[in-house]
């Protein structure tokens, strides 16, 4: 019950978010950090990122401005949003996902106002994180990858961040809680009321969904 998996991509502010608060869970917790690759997420369930909606653009870069701040924790979008992540997992796989690197990356991108897709600032991020070029492209890296979102999709990842305890997952930065109150009480989460609500029938779909 206390094993989290967390999942992840750097593309997302709200990811970016969430691992500072990550400090938050329990002391006995432990955190597997996830890599995955949100497009793929997207894609699978056929759904339309934040970004991809102009309105929902719009305020989303709002509210995580105002909510990184509100938090005490540093932000500033890059240069450009959103763009190609997939170096940066890829990366942060190579580098064996630890929090220390995971944290560099997210920094990285999340702190500096500057253009997250700059072939030389991510040169320089990869050295500094001791990678050999090499890494980057490896099939086991690819690999790595390519698997992680399969099998977070599998599951019923939608999105990220995600945390996964017990089998159970909660998705969003404003989840941590949740996942605390289960981790304190499965009753948060497996009571009768919530089981009613899993199992309601549809009452209207719209037309083309």
């Amino acid at each position: 019950m206390r094993a989290v998996t967390w999942y992840f991509d750097f593309v997302s502010p709200y990811s970016y978010i969430a691992f500072k608060r990550l400090h938050e869970l329990p002391r006995d917790a432990t955190v597997q950090l996830r890599p995955v690759l949100f497009g793929a997420l997207l894609n699978h369930f056929g759904q339309k990122g934040p970004a991809e909606v102009p309105a929902k653009r719009l305020w989303t870069y709002r509210w995580c401005i105002w909510w990184a701040h509100s938090l005490g924790i540093p932000f500033r979008f890059p240069a450009s949003h959103p763009f190609n992540p997939l170096h940066h997992l890829r990366l942060a796989i190579a580098a064996g996902s630890t929090p220390k690197a995971v944290g560099r990356i997210f920094d990285a991108i999340w702190t500096t106002g500057a253009e997250a897709s700059d072939p030389v600032a991510f040169r320089a991020l990869v050295q500094e994180l001791g990678v050999d070029d090499a890494r980057l492209g490896a099939p086991e890296v690819k690999d790595a990858l390519r698997k992680n979102t399969e099998d977070a999709a599998a599951r019923g990842v939608f999105g990220v961040p995600t945390y996964e305890v017990d089998g159970e997952l909660f998705w969003g930065a404003d989840s941590i809680g949740f996942v605390n109150a289960f981790l304190a009480d499965p009753a948060a989460l497996r009571n009768d009321e919530i089981r009613r609500a899993d199992a309601l029938p549809v009452g209207a779909a719209r037309k083309g969904a």
